[in-house]
């Protein structure tokens, strides 16, 4: 039983919580921001909560879509699925009830954010099967990580997101899609031969440049974010940390070798990390 618990826990990846951070940092700029502060106890719970079931239900239909790619791929042949510790009816049935769970949560908040939360789940849903289709998965992710915004802003003001919203969207998306394609560099040679698409097979030798200009276009995205929504001393501080973090992974892809490439992904965290510090400390001060 134990045994059987723990696949569980590595298909929707609970020992690598990474995914959940990167999809929580952004969840939390939007409620401070629509907020003007701290957002309402229960709404920030509920979104808490939210961001690690979908992030998790994200996992295991994830490794569904990918049960017969994950095999033939160094970092992901030991996932339960690929070494047959679980089935695709069991990673299905794991998707389904988390999803629903948090469906279930979204009805403790206002109409509009539980008609959002629709289009969440299928983001979340459609997201590991774009690999198949086209070479830009990463931009279908960042949109399934960012939905997360404009139902924060719904949840906490009751009406349609405002511009401020949507730049931080946009913001969002674009962070995603850089730090997703650094994640993509350590699978590329095997994607190559396996047929699997990606921001990275795309870029080519130009990855390094999309993904600066990427993280250029976010940071300023962020600028603009601060400006309209006046922030100040703190925030511009946590801003000129996250430039600096961008600039570190930068230098740390630099040569596209796979683990530090796959270092410049995780410190995406402490970049979300950043922003959010300075969001709660000049609301606080």
């Amino acid at each position: 039983m134990m045994t059987k618990l723990r696949h569980y826990a590595h298909l929707v990846r609970l020992d690598r919580p990474i995914g959940i951070y990167l999809l929580l940092w952004p969840t939390l700029w939007a409620l401070w921001i629509a907020a003007e502060g701290v957002p309402n106890l229960t709404i920030l719970l509920v979104f808490i909560a939210g961001v690690v079931l979908m992030r998790s239900a994200g996992c295991a239909i994830n490794d569904y879509a990918d049960r017969d790619v994950d095999p033939h791929v160094a970092r992901t042949k030991a996932r339960p699925l690929a070494a047959g510790h679980l089935s695709p009816n069991e990673a299905l049935g794991v998707f389904a009830v988390l999803s629903l769970l948090a469906f279930a949560l979204a009805l403790l908040l206002n109409g509009l954010t539980i008609a959002l939360s629709v289009v969440a789940v299928l983001l979340a849903a459609t997201y590991p099967f774009m690999k198949r289709f086209h070479h830009l998965p990463q931009v279908h992710l960042g949109a399934a990580f960012a939905w997360a915004i404009p139902m924060a802003f719904t949840a906490t003001t009751g009406t349609m997101p405002p511009l401020v919203a949507w730049l931080l969207f946009l913001a969002a998306l674009l962070w995603t899609t850089a730090y997703d394609t650094m994640y993509a560099m350590c699978d590329r040679e095997d994607d190559v031969k396996i047929g699997v698409k990606s921001s990275a097979i795309l870029f080519g030798e130009h990855d390094r440049l999309i993904i600066g200009i990427l993280q250029i276009l976010t940071l300023l995205l962020l600028m603009v974010v601060g400006i309209l929504a006046e922030l100040g001393l703190w925030y511009w501080l946590g801003w000129l940390v996250a430039c600096g973090l961008s600039a570190y992974q930068q230098w740390l892809i630099r040569h596209r070798e796979p683990q530090p490439s796959l270092q410049a992904f995780l410190n995406n965290h402490w970049l979300g990390m950043a922003i959010f510090i300075g969001l709660v400390a000049d609301y606080a001060f």
